[in-house]
């Protein structure tokens, strides 16, 4: 089976571009739903703007079409990622240098083609991220529907993995709406929850680190209230952007770990995942400080799980982190690492290196992406696996549960 034409569509995420430096510096202002203020990281014309997406269709021999979208994370440009995506931008780049080449290409290997898009170069440099992630989302896709198997039978083949039926936890967020959406994610028994997006420490942590003290608090008592019974014992993982650093002190491992330890008492009895606890502003120094928080967490046997997320990109970047052991698991984010092949390798990575792998990614992809990701998911087995795209909870659970669902029924079904 041959790809015959390869075409591509503007279209929208599920949520937004944000320049995270403004935000976290307190030069832009939260406004309703926009902020005030003007932009700081290159590439923005606002601190807020509307997420972009590209999708990629590839047309069969037999009329199939396969396909798959290019997004970007919501903090665009930051934290050594590559810049702003926008479509106006990048379409031409597709339309130049990469769907041509698709004309004509045997679909009997993801991997044969996905590796192919991963080397290819213009102008010297590596396409962008967003573009070899739905690109490749569009390859995977054209693969299964040319050889009549789901996306995580080819990744499992491929990748010589053992599918199952077991499902993976879910993960959702919140976004500001940190209330409001806990109670959606506890009458909906999420496995994993909030994220919260404390992204801000005068706001939102405190200065002291009162105001996520009394929020993991509120938090757990809810959960106590609400749950139907006592069998519902989600896990509190919550993003903090760096601002413990930003409070406490990015190498101020001794308090940093007292504060985790307080946290760890508020979550009690729910186990507490505490994301990018600083952010160094640099790859080499991030590594050093999660490492040497992790080392004092450990030492001190405080329940609660380091995640590595900033300047923690790339498969590279992954691997890196989880050979410093630096955090307890790592996000693998997934179009900052590109091509999805990469995900996958990491996630492999991770679990041969006994550092959790947890599949991520953006509130601003797509419900391709986020459907593509759940394929990828039951093939890996990572520890969890985002909710995506959007901050409103019930759309972006509906998405991953429901795809999750279904591939468990059809795969019992083959069995």
């Amino acid at each position: 089976m041959k790809i015959v034409k390869a075409i591509c569509a503007p279209g929208r995420t599920g949520f937004y571009f944000d320049d995270q430096r403004a935000i976290k510096t307190g030069t832009a202002v939260a406004d309703g739903a926009t902020y005030r203020g003007l932009p700081i990281t290159p590439g923005f014309t606002a601190v807020r703007q509307a997420g972009e997406a590209i999708s990629v269709m590839l047309i069969l021999e037999d009329g199939q079409i396969a396909h798959g979208d290019c997004a970007a994370v919501q903090y665009s440009g930051a934290a050594g990622r590559d810049p702003l995506f926008l479509a106006e931008e990048f379409i031409p780049v597709l339309e130049s240098h990469i769907l041509p080449d698709l004309v004509g290409e045997e679909l009997d290997s993801f991997r044969r083609l996905a590796d192919k898009l991963e080397s290819v170069r213009v102008d010297g440099k590596l396409l962008h991220t967003a573009i070899r992630y739905g690109v490749s989302q569009a390859i995977l896709d054209a693969v299964a529907k040319a050889k009549h198997q789901l996306m995580c039978e080819v990744i499992a083949d491929e990748y010589n993995l053992t599918l199952t039926t077991e499902e993976v936890p879910i993960f959702t967020q919140s976004g500001d709406n940190r209330y409001d959406g806990a109670d959606k994610m506890i009458v909906k028994g999420a496995a994993i929850l909030p994220h919260a997006l404390i992204n801000n420490v005068e706001l939102k942590l405190g200065p002291k680190g009162e105001k996520l003290l009394a929020y993991i608090t509120w938090l757990r008592d809810r959960i106590l209230a609400l749950r139907s019974d006592e069998s519902y014992h989600p896990v509190l993982h919550i993003d903090v952007y760096g601002t413990i650093g930003q409070a406490f002190g990015n190498d101020n491992y001794e308090a940093m770990a007292d504060y985790l330890a307080t946290l760890a008492g508020a979550a009690a009895p729910f186990r507490l995942r505490i994301e990018g606890p600083m952010d160094a502003d640099d790859r080499e120094l991030q590594m050093e400080c999660l490492a040497g928080l992790t080392r004092e967490v450990d030492s001190r046997d405080i329940p609660v799980q380091l995640v590595a997320d900033e300047w923690c990109n790339t498969l590279e970047d992954i691997q890196y982190f989880a050979d410093n052991r630096a955090g307890h698991m790592v996000q693998i984010k997934t179009p900052d690492l590109g091509g999805i092949g990469n995900t996958v390798e990491a996630a492999l990575y991770c679990k041969a290196r006994g550092v959790g792998a947890y599949q991520g990614g953006s509130c601003n992809e797509t419900d391709r992406s986020a459907q593509v990701c759940v394929h990828l998911a039951m093939a890996t087995k990572p520890v969890q696996i985002l909710a995506k795209p959007g901050m409103g909870v019930d759309e972006a659970f509906m998405l991953a549960y429901n795809e999750m669902q279904r591939i468990r029924v059809i795969l019992e079904a083959k069995a």
